[in-house]
């Protein structure tokens, strides 16, 4: 007898979808074969054995069928993750045996046009109204609800960058599902389930999200996110909010093109953390990096461009190599963008003082806390008064290695109109006075800038006398030996003469770290200065400096660190020890 055929169910729709990506990616993992082989970071292109590694568990295959069956690429033309995109998906949709989630926040890092806000789209839309959420663990495997009272949050600093996302929600929806889920799309808000599930796209006030209790956040394009647009702040509150989530359940996914460095973005911090983790010198919190990038010694010609963006474009084959090779050979694109755009490579801009990721390989972790006390030292202060930053740098004579001892800098979010800040001069004195108590410092040097106080006099100068007249006997190594001004500690920079031995000095350090002849601490402050400086050639050389004068990215350790290694290699050059028949001669006092 014939058995009578009944209509496919929703459920019978979602399972042949399913199945559908489960053939694919479960099967043999086919690399692409490629001149160029691209780094991989993260699991999405990493293979076990002969195929793809997957995670055991994963909400990720319900997601995948549940766009399937509600998003559309076109009107009649159902949603399809490439399978790149969907094993991402799965990764980051992935639990641990009780259900809960493997990874607590992700970046998602690619080449420009590759399809990170249409994978972002579906990804709030799931987390808006699809299986986003463990209902049960069943036979080992997590069963898939909707977020009860999900709030999604789509948040940029420019409400410009929000509409990469949210302008996408009308055409993402079937006209089924904007039935089904009772969907209002307006242009900065969706809302669904008679008003019970809530979409948003929110821009830089980090005031007005704090307590918001947003289920899912998508942070698009991190890689402007800076304390100029209050980028931290907000990258600040958004994790603060997951972290109180009722549930637990609360994640962030951050979206972003490569980011460039020195300009302390919220990606830069992304990859330091990340970067961290994997050296094991920080706690893995639950972070998910991913990211194809070009190797290090791809040649960026037009010759070799089509077959590097080949190469890391992944699966996204609707990218025209044609036209980006036009790019890249357009002479007004610098080629640091160019490597940053379309290739996905971190590298510092054309006029960097020196390649960040050298500087930072030579960090040891020996902060000024594991110096040994009596230990001999030079360090360099540069002053300022409120706009920049005022640093003290040391150098130990032993080997040369630098090492941070104080920064003082408007803290973050001061609001000048209320109070103006200014550094304590006080708290100064009292890190100076600390210098040397603990270590033997052979040589002090400062420059007290030009700047002035209230009554027109200069700000440091008072302090920096009071130094020479306490420190003076002590001191080895004068800033000012001969002459009328005569003096231990003042090391005008504008003098020409000390500008000039500056930019030698400025030249021997970037030589220092090409040859990765020097070690540094590798604190923060450090590091971040060091990263913004940008080349200043001038009649002697090539010195350092701000990126523009009103910058707000601080150069100013950078410049210590310079000084005080200058005044290393002038006592190292001066009291060099001397062998005499077998013997060593120790200098002392």
């Amino acid at each position: 007898m014939a058995r009578s055929l009944a209509a496919p169910t929703a459920d019978d729709e979602l399972a042949e979808i399913e199945g559908w990506y489960r053939r694919r990616l479960t099967g043999p993992a086919r690399m692409p074969r490629t001149k160029w082989t691209p780094v991989r970071i993260g699991p999405t292109w990493q293979v076990d054995g002969k195929r793809w590694a997957l995670p055991d568990r994963s909400l990720g295959w319900q997601v995948l069928a549940w766009c399937g069956r509600w998003l559309q690429l076109a009107r009649d033309e159902p949603w399809r993750f490439t399978d790149e995109q969907a094993r991402f998906v799965l990764w980051w949709y992935a639990v641990d045996e009780s259900g809960r989630f493997l990874y607590r926040d992700a970046v998602l890092q690619r080449l420009k046009g590759w399809g990170k806000d249409p994978v972002g789209a579906c990804l709030c839309s799931v987390e808006t109204l699809g299986p986003a959420r463990v209902a049960d663990m069943v036979s080992g495997q997590p069963v898939g609800m909707p977020t009860p009272d999900a709030w999604v949050q789509t948040a940029a600093v420019a409400l410009e960058q929000t509409k990469n996302t949210m302008r996408l929600l009308p055409g993402l929806f079937t006209a089924e599902a904007q039935s089904e889920f009772d969907l209002a799309i307006g242009k900065e808000q969706l809302y669904g389930q008679r008003g019970t599930r809530f979409m948003q796209a929110v821009t830089s006030s980090p005031t007005t999200l704090e307590g918001a209790r947003a289920t899912f956040v998508l942070a698009n394009e991190t890689q402007h996110w800076d304390s100029s647009n209050s980028g931290h702040d907000m990258a600040d509150v958004i994790e603060r909010n997951a972290t109180k989530s009722p549930d637990g359940a609360a994640r962030s996914l951050r979206i972003t093109n490569a980011y460039e460095p020195g300009l302390d973005s919220v990606a830069e911090r992304d990859r330091d953390a990340y970067e961290a983790i994997l050296a094991g010198t920080a706690v893995d919190t639950g972070l998910l990096y991913d990211s194809l990038e070009a190797p290090p010694d791809a040649p960026l010609t037009l010759g070799e461009a089509p077959a590097v963006v080949e190469a890391i474009r992944g699966d996204s084959t609707w990218l025209n190599v044609a036209r980006i090779v036009q790019s890249i050979g357009d002479r007004r694109n610098p080629p640091s963008r160019s490597r940053r755009f379309w290739y996905n490579q971190i590298v510092a801009a054309e006029d960097a003082w020196l390649v960040p990721a050298d500087f930072d390989r030579l960090g040891n972790g020996v902060t000024v806390d594991k110096i040994e006390r009596g230990t001999p030292i030079v360090a360099f202060f540069d002053g300022s008064k409120s706009d920049d930053a005022t640093g003290l740098v040391g150098v130990r004579v032993e080997d040369g290695h630098v090492f941070q001892i104080g920064l003082w800098t408007k803290p973050a979010g001061w609001d000048d109109r209320l109070e103006p800040w200014t550094v304590d001069r006080a708290d100064v004195d009292l890190r100076v006075s600390w210098m040397f108590d603990t270590f033997k410092v052979l040589g002090f040097w400062a420059d007290p800038s030009d700047t002035r106080d209230d009554a027109g006099e200069r700000y440091w100068e008072a302090l920096v006398d009071s130094w020479h007249r306490r420190y003076a006997n002590r001191l080895r190594l004068w800033a000012v030996k001969t002459g009328d001004r005569q003096h231990a500690v003042a090391w005008d920079m504008r003098s020409p003469i000390r500008q000039q031995l500056f930019v030698g000095a400025a030249e021997r350090f970037v030589s220092d770290v090409e040859a990765q002849v020097l070690t540094h601490c590798g604190s923060a402050g450090l590091k971040q200065h060091v990263k913004n400086a940008r080349r200043r050639p001038n009649k002697w050389g090539v010195s350092l400096g701000k990126e523009h004068r009103e910058s707000a990215r601080k150069v100013d350790l950078a410049v210590c660190a310079v000084g005080a290694r200058l005044m290393w290699r002038q006592w190292t050059n001066q009291h060099r020890p001397r062998a005499s028949k077998g013997r060593v001669i120790v200098l002392t006092d």
